[in-house]
């Protein structure tokens, strides 16, 4: 019985290695405009995380930050105010921290100073996103390219030899779009965790304008 499982494991084993090498020659067959492809899909992979840990990081705030900003400000006490915000390390406390220290200025040039903080924690969060957007548009193009190219040369071993059969015609026109899928996945992919980074951020950016108008009404509230 013993003896019988093991067959059975080896088998298994076996199978599963030889389908992963056939996977793996399928993309090796694909051409030399997979090397690029993979490229492209590593760095997608590298700015997808790098983005996502600092977009997760840049998302966390207190729940009681506004809270204890009013009751700071509204109390006359504005330094303790300025030294909770400087604490979080976060966009939001960095537009209040802003706005704290331009108390006693005209309304309009507090909300300019903090607008600008606003696109200024934008710009860093977006940093390496357009890649992203690049990889999604580029790669499928790569793919395309690679499928053209594998068929212009079928075509012409097919116009200068009589050897081909509907088999090996239709097995070379198989492997040329190897290419072309590789692209797409990798193009979809792509554009999925754009999209998704590029949500997460308006959320980001929803808060920013929330505290900020927040903070606006906290400025016109007698102090105590």
């Amino acid at each position: 019985m013993d003896l019988f499982f093991l067959q059975v494991d080896s088998t298994s084993t076996t199978t599963n290695l030889s389908q992963s090498q056939s996977f793996w020659d399928v993309l090796v067959s694909g051409g030399v405009l997979m090397i690029p492809l993979g490229l492209l899909f590593v760095a997608a992979l590298y700015f997808f995380f790098e983005r996502l840990i600092a977009i997760n990081k840049a998302s966390r705030l207190d729940n009681n930050f506004m809270r204890i900003i009013r009751d700071h400000i509204v109390s006359g006490n504005v330094g303790a105010a300025r030294s909770f915000s400087k604490n979080n390390d976060n966009p939001v406390a960095r537009i209040i921290d802003k706005g704290i220290q331009r108390i006693g200025k005209p309304m309009d040039a507090i909300e300019k100073s903090m607008e600008n903080v606003g696109a200024l924690e934008l710009y860093k969060l977006e940093k390496n996103l357009s890649i992203i957007s690049i990889v999604a548009r580029i790669a499928p193009l790569f793919g395309f390219l690679g499928t053209i190219i594998g068929m212009l040369a079928l075509f012409k071993g097919i116009a200068s030899s009589t050897e081909y059969t509907p088999n090996t015609i239709a097995d070379g026109i198989y492997i040329k779009m190897i290419t072309s899928a590789t692209g797409l996945i990798i193009g979809i992919l792509a554009y999925i965790g754009h999209s998704y980074l590029v949500a997460q951020i308006n959320r980001i950016e929803n808060k920013m304008e929330i505290a900020s108008a927040e903070f606006t009404d906290i400025l016109q509230e007698p102090t105590r």
